[in-house]
């Protein structure tokens, strides 16, 4: 598949642009109702409110994060046929305004309705880069262990999923962007597609600065001091794995969505250094993509580090036909 860049100005779809900053085999999930949610794979449920009849909440305790995460899980409008739906991953991006809660704010009900899909929103820290951490000073913030090890298993085994392959896809804004792209390359039997809404892609261009703000972010909110990577020294090894720049053959047989603001605000010094980091860097990711020959669409638009609705409503239809049908 060629590249496909649409530059077409587009405004947010019903005003929606919200600023930050297992095997590949078919194995039929167990899960019968959302209200059947029970504990396992480590999970043990200390909270939910399954009273909506599309969104579900839980919180769990467990022994992989110091506190206990939430997420929201959204059913598709006729989950009650008693189909089997594909399953998204949406994982929100860094700061203290971003938790599981970040999409629901940002519209995902009406922006999935009447899509055939299920969409789960978990907590990755306010820092948390979706790793765990090389170091930490507070309890245990290992957020990777966390979403692949138990969440994965326990939707598979609690909502009517295909626990395989091409039942699911990984997608997320800003660093939930980069944690996106790192699952997919990381677990590449986990999902068939991953997309990256002004996501970073490269952990070592400009002297790694993604990967400094990733220890200095982390530090300063999630870790008490600890990081991600480390430091004075990075574990290198573990850049190495999580730089989706140094996986690019993990890519392959994927769908593989990316998008990037052109525009940042030039009086707002957070927007420019971020987008203008995200935009070299999945410039860098795609011209390897491209040398290696691994299809890959990619959207230029404008403005800043924001969440743009209608890319997320095209990249949602890409993900659904890509994905098996419910």
């Amino acid at each position: 598949m060629n590249e496909i860049s649409r530059r077409t100005v587009l405004r947010a779809a019903g005003g929606l642009t919200a600023a930050i900053g297992l095997g590949a085999g078919t194995v039929l999930a167990t899960g019968s109702t959302a209200s059947a949610a029970g504990d396992g794979f480590g999970l043990r449920i200390v909270d939910r409110n399954e009273a909506d009849p599309r969104m579900k909440y839980y919180r769990f305790q467990t022994s992989a994060v110091g506190w206990n995460p939430g997420v929201n899980v959204l059913l598709p409008s006729d989950y009650n046929s008693g189909r089997r739906y594909p399953v998204l991953y949406l994982l929100h991006g860094g700061g203290t305004d971003q938790d599981f809660i970040t999409f629901d704010r940002w519209g995902i009900r009406q922006l999935t309705a009447g899509r055939p899909i299920i969409v789960v929103m978990p907590d990755g820290g306010h820092a948390g880069w979706y790793s765990n951490p090389v170091s930490s000073n507070v309890s245990a913030r290992n957020w990777e262990t966390f979403h692949i090890a138990q969440l994965l298993p326990w939707i598979d085994a609690n909502f009517r999923t295909y626990a395989e392959y091409n039942g699911r896809a990984v997608a997320g804004f800003s660093m939930g962007g980069f944690g996106a792209l790192k699952y997919a390359a990381k677990y590449y039997g986990h999902f068939a597609s991953v997309s990256a809404h002004s996501g970073p892609a490269s952990l070592r261009r400009d002297a790694g600065l993604v990967t400094h703000w990733a220890n200095a972010s982390s530090a300063a909110l999630d870790l008490n001091g600890g990081t991600v990577y480390g430091v004075p020294f990075w574990d290198e090894a573990r850049v190495n794995a999580d730089n989706p720049c140094q996986r690019i053959e993990s890519y392959r047989n994927k769908r593989v969505f990316l998008v990037a603001g052109t525009s940042p605000d030039p009086v707002n010094w957070f927007d420019t250094i971020n987008e203008t980091q995200v935009l070299a860097g999945q410039r860098e990711f795609r011209a390897l993509l491209g040398n290696a020959g691994i299809g890959h669409e990619w959207h230029e638009e404008p403005g800043g580090h924001i969440f743009r609705g209608n890319m997320f409503s095209r990249d949602l239809d890409g993900m659904i036909a890509r994905l098996r049908k419910a």
